[in-house]
């Protein structure tokens, strides 16, 4: 298989990226590039795998006081997933535009929203905060693989005691990996990414296929994850 590295080059591959954003609105049907209406699905299977999988099935699951959503875009998994479940949310989206949106959005949740912060995934750096799950959906395959992996490494570092990152993803149906020119991503197959998973000093503890999306898309993936050697 051919390295990433070698398909993707360095600025370009995020300037590109950022390019292609600006020119989508910010709407529920723009964050899903043009089908809005699998939002209720894709909440629905996230939902279940969190409360089942994560939330209640866990020996040690995380606490409910603070989440991450990152590649936040307009709030739209903030609002409709993550505040059911945790107390205080902060959201990273680079685009400024949907960011105010998202702001507009939750304008009712203000006392639990505590930040926005404006950044891509790979200059993201945590700060003394640390987090009980850090959710991140249909976002890393914007990020390259060298700083996936740095990213990874982080989100572990920013993680409470018996916290979790839970990743869902696009995956490819082959073993090869494929490049979207058009918004600048790549998208990896299964055993790409558990190889990532493996290089972060991760472990998948849970994984599950989103069901009943239209015929047509990529598979889609939910991985919930802990640093090696943390409890089970």
């Amino acid at each position: 298989m051919e390295k990433e590295e070698d398909k993707v080059k360095e600025q370009e591959f995020y300037t590109e990226a950022a390019k292609y954003w600006e020119r989508v609105p910010p709407t529920v049907d723009g964050m899903l590039g043009g089908f809005g209406f699998i939002s209720q699905i894709d909440i629905k299977g996230s939902t279940q795998f969190l409360r089942k999988f994560i939330l209640f099935q866990l020996k040690d699951p995380p606490s409910r006081t603070f989440a991450l959503d990152c590649g936040a875009g307009i709030g739209r998994i903030t609002k409709n997933l993550l505040l059911n479940y945790f107390k205080h949310v902060d959201l990273v989206e680079q685009n400024l535009k949907f960011l105010e949106v998202a702001r507009t959005c939750l304008k009712s949740y203000s006392t639990r929203i505590c930040n926005y912060y404006p950044i891509g995934l790979q200059n993201f750096c945590f700060a003394t905060k640390k987090y009980d799950v850090v959710w991140c959906q249909w976002v890393l395959g914007h990020l390259k693989h060298d700083d996936l992996i740095e990213f990874l490494k982080k989100c572990s570092i920013g993680l409470k005691s018996n916290g979790v990152i839970v990743i869902k993803e696009n995956v490819t149906s082959s073993e090869n990996l494929e490049i979207d020119t058009q918004d600048s991503s790549v998208t990896r197959p299964l055993s790409e990414i558990f190889r990532i998973f493996q290089e972060s000093n991760l472990i998948c503890i849970k994984e599950q296929q989103q069901h009943k999306f239209p015929r047509g898309l990529y598979p889609v993936y939910m991985f919930a994850l802990r640093s090696i050697g943390d409890k089970l």
